[in-house]
């Protein structure tokens, strides 16, 4: 397998396995995250680690699972599907729902010097507000 794929699918397993602590030998310490998942997420270097943590302390069961894997380069395309139970707290979300959701997402990651630097993501956010019950968000 392609060392920057090893890398992405390696990051995943970390996270769904909640291994918090070897998520820096798959991220670089200042990773750019723009998925933005729910309003108002950092776009700062590093964010993306407590993003990540806040996003497993909300969703206590589930994961996001890659179905499909694609390199060309320092770029990393993953297919996957997300899914989870919504039943811890998170700064910018709803009061936990109880409620499930499975949703389909697409990720684009850039991978420099064996390390994350750079991640994009694009997810069927509607249906996964939907499945959990919550307002779709404003922007005053």
């Amino acid at each position: 397998m392609d060392a920057n794929k090893q890398v992405v699918t390696g990051f995943f397993e970390a996270l769904n396995e909640r291994r918090v602590g070897d998520w820096d030998q798959y991220m670089a310490a200042d990773v750019i995250d723009h998925n933005k998942i729910i309003f108002g997420e950092e776009d700062a270097p590093g964010a993306a680690f407590e993003g990540f943590r806040q996003q497993l302390d909300a969703f206590g069961e589930g994961g996001l699972y890659p179905e499909q894997v694609i390199a060309e380069g320092e770029t990393v395309a993953v297919r996957l599907v997300a899914r989870g139970t919504h039943t811890g707290f998170h700064p910018r979300m709803p009061e936990p729902t109880g409620r499930s959701f499975e949703v389909e997402q697409m990720w684009i990651f850039t991978v420099r010097d064996g390390r994350i630097s750079e991640i994009r993501g694009v997810s069927d956010r509607l249906g996964m507000f939907l499945q959990l019950g919550w307002d779709w968000p404003t922007v005053g």
